[in-house]
């Protein structure tokens, strides 16, 4: 009996002893497992970390914003050259996949715009010009005011036929023409430089990335807005502040606010705005002048008389006080191009442009002496490009903004490789790997810039 006994313990013994030494491989089995998991992750980890090492660096350095150039510096954009690198900074043995990718351009330049306001919100300063942006509401209305007077104007000038071309024809003939010829101050030599649209950012067909990432909100709410406006205030030329001699065009801030092929008609396009934003606010006072609408109407009385057609007097009125407005906005816009402030608002002492002198605008440098005064209150011509930017379409904004950092880095950083659209700033990558007598383990990464 106790033979059969110890029997029975001895074989309990063994079996606990099978049992125990198989759980404990099996957790030596798992410890391996689990810790070739965790090597792997770290190996993938470490690759695609030391991937986004290598961002573009003058692209940070210039513009503060971060990508990684898809082409390395081949000018031939492949993905195959991402996953080359990440084997190369430790994932061999990994089967690796980009599932999702993000390019600069993406979105109408999302991931772009996203950086200028991370950027932007850690700088110092910014509330300085915030009560700008109480203005663009104002100035989008007088805009449109200015473009309906304009066309009245036009149709009252065709109305009086030659009574008026031979009075202000000089003026006249230059608002046919876009009135920049007008405006311009004697010492402002007009920038003659041109790009070609079709191999701008926003003018060619770009590489789209896949997939879908993480969208930074309010990306357009007013205080981002005005986070991108001064993004592009410090970084780019305008026509009164150069940045650089080796730029394709000197106006960028024209060209971002306008996207024509020449710094001309950039400047010309900006010029008709202010123009057509100031036209209202001149009208508007002189309605309420009882002594300038008298000299308009003394005059008006004289051309219809030299004329013998009485009936038109107070078409011609009319007529002579719109053009005068226009003539006292040429004025403004004179004075701005001369790095003077211009007076928000006018009343009787801010007023410029006698009626006398509104004949001489346009009629050469010896006649037309008006030069514009230099307001103590007012705003400058770099503070008026802040609120037209304000104005604008954050989506044209941000691939024109694209045009001039990619033209930027070809021409002045001599980086003929570059190009927006080949800059990768997001990816998800699915990774496989053997890591334990063919079993597989598969798991996705998420890396990207901001």
């Amino acid at each position: 009996m106790k033979r059969t006994q110890k029997g029975e313990i001895t074989a309990f013994l063994s079996l606990i002893f099978v049992l125990l030494v198989s759980f404990i491989l099996a957790m030596l089995e798992s410890t391996v497992i689990q810790t070739a998991k965790n090597l792997k992750r770290l190996d993938a980890d470490r690759a695609v970390f030391s991937l986004f090492g290598e961002y573009q660096k003058e692209l940070t350095d210039e513009y503060n914003v971060f990508a990684l150039d898809g082409t390395y510096e081949t000018g031939q954009y492949e993905e195959r050259l991402l996953l080359d690198r990440m084997s190369y900074y430790g994932s061999m043995g990994i089967h690796q996949e980009i599932t999702d990718i993000q390019l600069l351009t993406d979105n109408d330049g999302q991931a772009f715009r996203e950086q200028v306001l991370k950027y932007m919100e850690t700088r110092t300063g910014i509330s300085l010009a915030q009560n700008l942006t109480g203005l663009a509401t104002r100035w989008e209305e007088q805009e449109i005011q200015g473009e309906e007077i304009s066309e009245e104007l036009d149709d009252v000038i065709e109305e009086s036929g030659e009574m008026l071309s031979e009075e202000l024809g000089g003026l006249i003939q230059a608002k046919k023409g876009g009135l920049l010829s007008v405006v311009l101050p004697k010492d402002f030599r007009l920038s003659g430089k041109t790009i070609r649209p079709e191999e701008q950012v926003s003018g060619r067909s770009c590489r789209t990335g896949r997939g879908s990432f993480p969208e930074r909100k309010s990306t357009s709410r007013i205080d981002a807005k005005a986070l991108f406006e001064f993004y592009i205030m410090e970084k780019f030329s305008s026509a009164l502040e150069p940045k650089s001699e080796n730029r394709n065009l000197d106006y960028e801030v024209e060209y971002i606010l306008c996207g024509k092929e020449s710094d001309a008609e950039n400047l010309k396009a900006v010029v008709n705005q202010l123009l057509m934003v100031r036209f209202p606010v001149n009208y508007t006072y002189l309605m309420s002048d009882t002594k300038r609408q008298g000299e308009a109407e003394a005059m008006a009385t004289a051309l219809s008389i030299a004329f013998a057609n009485p009936a038109l007097e107070p078409v011609l009125k009319q007529a002579l006080l719109a053009l005068w407005s226009m003539g006292e906005s040429v004025v403004d816009v004179r004075a701005l191009l001369a790095g003077k402030k211009v007076p928000i608002t006018k009343n009787d002492e801010n007023w410029q442009l006698q009626l006398s002198n509104l004949s001489k605008l346009g009629k050469g440098e010896e006649e037309d002496t008006q030069e514009g005064q230099d307001a103590e209150s007012g705003i400058t011509y770099q503070q008026c490009l802040h609120i037209l930017i304000l104005l604008r379409n954050d989506a044209k904004l941000t691939m024109r903004t694209l045009d001039r950092v990619e033209q930027n880095l070809i021409q002045e950083k001599e980086l003929s490789f570059f190009r927006a659209d080949a800059c990768v700033t997001k990816i998800k990558v699915y990774n496989t790997a053997d890591i334990w007598n063919g079993t597989t383990y598969s798991f996705p990464l998420y890396y990207g810039y901001l």
